[in-house]
């Protein structure tokens, strides 16, 4: 039976494969799981948040019921972005936080991420803990056991925009910002935090009804916020995904600017101020080649970690390493976060445009991405992407011819039988035809058999 928790939580179609049945069970488990340590004396705590979309306001509901059935007092603070329920997790006095999310998935999606004592997304060994008690009967409490829900969604949105203007040391005057906020969970708080730290703000696409996060908007889907970046003639623009826990920018001209662009820029700032702990940049095996070498070039070290914000941030808590990320725009700042921030992250960028009195693309520049082709080859046996012997001499082979200025991953899917191809080379023609020549070895070695078989 496949796992039910995937790279960032639970995840699926609300009200099919991500029910209130499911939700309420859930929250009975991680009760019982996270609660374990709680401070004698008291009753153990949670906080719950949510995105906007409609199915969240059942799940949220179903999840507070979970919770409480188990003996923990609930604060919902309903909508409010993942990374500020992580901070009121770090700062307050609970044992667990919950967000329903599907972060920048399609609206009809939903899921649920847990998140421990401290502010931290779980391990493994935490989420699978979880999975062996759902449906396990126990004693539950009764009477005066079980647990309270209350709401304090206005207090919880005042503390977050609190610390993230705190988080930023240098003004924003004078700069102007166009901020998509995807009509996801930063709608309010995004914009409010920019403006408190000083700039002048265009919001586009912060009108949440329920059904239009991330369409056709925010950091999935960037046209309409590159073409208000050009039209107002701002300095910069971000965008933001469903739950906020990612960013990416555009420049004034309305060229994007991704995650790794991000964290490199990020990164060469704070080793000029001394402020690069270790002198080291974390990334995952999907950022691109070119961070890397301009990483090598500027004296900074990378760690590389699998596909995940959490197991960046595992690699970063181990290390003491201050900052890491995706390409994505999961960019975490462990100085003033417990995860990947988007509305933080925006607010770094205009502050180093700000401190350094450089333009956004001059910044980004620092990183020269290489050109990239992404296969994915469906219908294959993924398990054996890393055993077969055939594949992995042409993988070899593709590696040699690639040197040090090109790559190749081989990605088994976490939810399909699905092998990506990604590979980074010199130039757009070599890295196609590479990826195009191993999709090839990949669909014919590792072929799932057909029904006639």
């Amino acid at each position: 039976m496949p796992r039910l928790f995937g790279t960032d939580g639970v995840r699926g179609l609300a009200n099919r494969e991500i029910t209130a049945n499911l939700a309420l069970s859930l929250g009975d488990a991680a009760a019982r799981v996270l609660t374990k340590d709680s401070p004698a004396g008291r009753r153990p705590r949670a906080v719950i948040a949510r995105d906007p979309r409609a199915s969240g306001e059942l799940l949220s509901q179903a999840m507070a019921a979970g919770l409480a059935s188990a003996g923990v007092d609930v604060q919902h603070v309903n909508v409010l972005p993942t990374p500020g329920l992580a901070y009121l997790t770090a700062t307050q006095d609970v044992d667990l936080g919950v967000v329903i999310s599907a972060s920048h998935n399609p609206m009809p999606d939903n899921g649920i991420k847990f998140f421990a004592r401290g502010g931290y997304k779980l391990e493994d060994a935490l989420e699978d803990d979880i999975e062996a008690l759902l449906g396990k009967s126990w004693a539950r409490p009764v009477g005066a056991g079980v647990g309270r829900i209350t709401d304090t969604t206005s207090v919880a949105d005042a503390q977050y925009i609190d610390h993230l203007v705190s988080s930023i040391e240098t003004p924003l005057e004078g700069l102007t910002i166009v901020a998509d906020c995807a009509n996801g969970a930063t709608s309010a708080v995004a914009p409010e935090a920019l403006r408190r730290a000083g700039a002048e703000v265009v919001v586009i696409n912060a009108s949440p009804d329920g059904y239009n996060i991330n369409d056709r908007c925010g950091s999935t889907h960037p046209e309409q916020l590159q073409a208000a970046v050009v039209n107002a003639g701002a300095n910069f623009g971000v965008a933001f995904d469903g739950d906020a826990d990612r960013c990416l920018a555009v420049d004034a001209t309305g060229t994007m600017v991704d995650g790794d662009q991000i964290m490199g820029l990020l990164a060469v700032s704070l080793k000029e101020q001394g402020r690069l702990a270790h002198n080291t940049l974390v990334v995952t095996i999907m950022s691109n080649l070119g961070l890397k070498l301009a990483m090598r070039a500027h004296g900074i070290d990378t760690v590389q970690t699998t596909v995940g914000d959490r197991y960046v941030l595992e690699a970063m808590r181990e290390g003491g390493f201050s900052i890491g990320g995706e390409q994505s725009g999961h960019v975490i700042a462990l100085d003033h976060a417990t995860t990947g921030d988007g509305t933080l992250t925006a607010l770094l960028v205009a502050q180093e445009v700000e401190r350094s009195g450089k333009p956004l693309a001059e910044l980004a520049s620092v990183v020269r991405r290489l050109p990239q082709t992404l296969i994915n080859v469906p219908n294959v046996d993924k398990d054996r992407a890393t055993t077969d012997p055939e594949l992995g001499d042409a993988v070899a082979r593709a590696e040699d011819h690639l040197g040090e200025t090109g790559r190749v991953v081989l990605r088994p899917s976490g939810t399909e039988p699905l092998v990506r191809v990604m590979v980074e080379a010199a130039t757009q023609q070599e890295a196609d035809d590479v990826a195009s020549s191993l999709a090839k070895v990949v669909a014919e070695r590792l072929a799932l058999p057909t029904e006639d078989e």
